[in-house]
Order: C-alpha cells, then structure tokens, then sequence
C-alpha cells in the first residue's frame, strides 16, 4: 500500500510540474482563456483588448475574440476558411460544427492550425490561429490538442 501511495505521490507531482509550464491567457472583452504552451514570447495584448499575439523562432501564435457577422457561427467559419484558401493555404482538414469549427493546412514548408469557438453570448467567439514550420511539427502538434481543448468560455459565462 505503502508504495502505491508513493507512486500516486510521484505521478501527482510529475503531472502538476507539466501543469506549471502552461499558462493561461484570459480575455476580459470576449470572456475566454485559453492555456498556452511553454516557450513562446508573450507581445502585448492588442489595444482594442481582443486578442494577443506570440512566437517563438517560425512559430506564431494569434488568440483573438470577436463577433460574427448575422449571428451565423458556421457561415463566420466558412468564410474563415474561404479566406485561407484564398491566401494560398491547403487545407488538408476542416470541420464546422454550430459551436466549433477547425481547419488545417500547409503552404509550402508551414503549417497552419486554426481553431473558433462560439462563446457564451451568441454572436461572439475565441479563436486562434498556429503557424509553424514543418520542421517544428514533431513538437508543436502535440500541443495543438491541448490547445484546442483548453479554448473555452470563462467558467462565469
């Protein structure tokens, strides 16, 4: 029993030692946060309170808020997507869903990870978009799924 304890006592501290390295971004304009993964230089958050960018080396990271035009989540996500493509971006993955939507892609040696969110008040949403080098995929996509998950509502909504 003694050693089961101790093993529980170990994984506990391990798993709370990755906890620390993430930090949480909060939105007090749109109401969202998001956990951010360890590594990235934080730049200021923009003056209109809607988002903040990061990077790190070819990685760059956008969280934003906004508001969608006519209440219409998934047509304000189709047009994203409509605008990546419209950049030059290969969409390789997409998915609309009313209360989600997520798209991926490459342009030559980049990829792209976008993710939105609906947020409590039906017309605003979170989102953000991932820009990293292929080189960086082996250690950036892991993260990408926390991200995703991570990209919520404040709990007061």
């Amino acid at each position: 029993m003694r050693i089961v304890l101790a093993l529980l006592l170990i994984l506990s501290a391990a798993l709370q030692s990755l906890a620390v390295d993430w930090l949480i971004y909060g939105n007090a304009r749109f109401g969202y946060r998001m956990e951010v993964p360890p590594g990235l230089e934080w730049g200021r958050e923009a003056d209109n309170g809607d988002g903040i960018a990061l990077r790190a080396g070819a990685t760059r990271l956008a969280i934003y808020g906004g508001y969608d035009v006519g209440a219409d989540f998934e047509a304000m996500a189709r047009a994203a997507r409509d605008a990546l493509t419209a950049d030059g971006w290969a969409l390789s993955y997409e998915a609309v869903t009313p209360s989600w939507a997520s798209f991926s892609g490459t342009m030559g040696a980049r990829i792209l990870y976008k993710r939105l969110t609906r947020l409590c008040e039906s017309t605003a949403y979170a989102g953000f978009d991932l820009v990293y080098s292929r080189v960086d995929r082996a250690e950036v996509d892991p993260a990408v799924d926390r991200m995703v998950r991570s990209l919520r509502p404040d709990p007061a909504c």
